[in-house]
């Protein structure tokens, strides 16, 4: 309202409340800006949930498995103690780390579950980001090799129904062959840890341990299964891994995150596309409602329309109250929709708890969404960009009731009064 002259902020304010016999108008125009609200609070909300869920589920899937593996195309590394110093020494690689990780079951007073066993030296899980501080009972620090001592996951304790202490048998194919076949291999260990990541499936299969008792159990010598590779930033491991991946020709594959989760990430983007077009129908509709409230309040102030032509109101001045008055509408609604859209993400695992109470199911299963966890992580700038679509949609939806409104004939209009 800094362009109107003094006249032409206070009919806009005017107009902005209308009076006892304009209540209808009045109803629409709070519908409208209700409707503007509700639009931004959904984008806003929505989106700031998916940039979280993208950079969580990315946190936690690259701080186990790196940005990067390099694995051995036998499925064993003999040579790893090389491949670790060549990986060391390749500019932008920060840390490599020898692993094992191999599918197996694990098996507790009857109960069978699947489980993917990874041995790791004790060092490198204390280092780990996404296993430092996930413990729920016990330590890391604790497991020591030839201990027969194992970390499991959250779930997957609760599935065999194990705790600390219970002894666990993991059961290999890679057995001693007998005349009547290869026998499995079965090994006792005793669970001394339980942790939790936030990642279902991490914690419905991980079974952690050192690296010399999962060399023991699989029968591997002094050989890994694969080697864990980071990088000073995990979007240039294109340019980063090439050097590296022509001294492993013949010896071993590098496979990075972005090809390990290729379809998991494209997904989501997809579902973020998806959602913010659907969400922004929302906004439209609001868009609307402003020029149907616009054009009825033209319709109703006809007369004082004409009265201010004849007083010597321009058709450009006429046209600057109206989209004054619809923008303000949608300013205070996006101002609105911002405050609404903070609440629901600072409270947001109260809401969806809330819900599921009310509705009886759970809307964030995590054997579903991976996380177990609502996450939520607000982007200025997108947060900025869909206020600037909300202001903008509103503004023109504003035009054309103030054009209809500059175009008023004060002679046809009083020409009975």
């Amino acid at each position: 309202m800094i362009l109107l002259s003094r006249y032409e902020r206070m009919i806009a304010r005017r107009y902005l409340l209308p009076g006892r016999g304009e209540a209808f108008i009045a109803v629409v125009a709070g519908f409208s800006l209700g409707a503007v609200m509700l639009g931004v609070a959904a984008l806003i909300v929505v989106m700031s949930v998916m940039n979280g869920f993208r950079a969580e589920l990315f946190d936690k899937i690259t701080g186990l498995n790196g940005h990067a593996v390099i694995q051995g195309y036998n499925g064993q590394l003999r040579n790893w103690q090389q491949v670790v110093k060549e990986a060391r020494a390749t500019p932008g690689i920060t840390k490599a780390t020898p692993l094992i990780e191999q599918p197996l079951f694990a098996s507790f007073n009857g109960r069978v579950e699947f489980a993917l066993v990874r041995g790791m030296e004790v060092a490198d899980m204390l280092e780990s980001p996404s296993l430092k501080g996930s413990e729920v009972l016990g330590r890391f620090a604790k497991l020591q090799p030839g201990e027969q001592q194992i970390a499991i996951g959250s779930r997957l304790a609760e599935s065999l129904g194990a705790t600390i202490g219970s002894d666990i048998a993991i059961i290999s194919p890679q057995g001693s062959a007998t005349p009547f076949g290869t026998m499995p291999r079965i090994v006792q260990y005793k669970v001394a840890v339980i942790f939790e990541v936030g990642v279902y499936d991490y914690d419905k299969q991980f079974v952690i341990m050192p690296m010399q008792d999962a060399q023991t159990l699989l029968l591997m010598g002094d050989s890994v299964g694969m080697i864990e590779v980071d990088t000073v930033d995990a979007d240039k491991v294109g340019t980063i891994l090439p050097p590296l991946a022509e001294k492993m020709q013949g010896i071993a594959q590098i496979v990075d995150w972005r090809q390990m989760n290729r379809e998991l990430f494209e997904a989501v983007s997809v579902d973020r596309v998806v959602s913010f077009t659907v969400l922004s129908i929302i906004l439209i509709v609001a868009s609307f409602n402003i020029v149907s409230s616009l054009i009825m309040l033209v319709r109703t102030k006809s007369r004082d329309i004409a009265v201010l032509r004849t007083m010597g109101a321009t058709p450009a001045s006429l046209m600057r109250i109206f989209v004054t008055v619809g923008t303000t509408i949608g300013a205070f609604g996006v101002a609105a929709g911002g405050v609404l859209a903070f609440l629901f993400i600072t409270f947001r695992q109260q809401v969806a708890s809330f819900i599921g109470l009310v509705t009886g199911q759970n809307i964030w299963d995590p054997s579903m969404r991976f996380l177990t966890d609502l996450p939520a992580k607000t982007d200025p700038f997108q947060t900025a960009g869909i206020c600037a679509m909300a202001m903008l949609f509103t503004f023109v939806a504003t035009l054309y009731p103030a054009w209809k409104a500059s175009r008023t004939d004060p002679v046809q209009v009083l020409r009975y009064e």
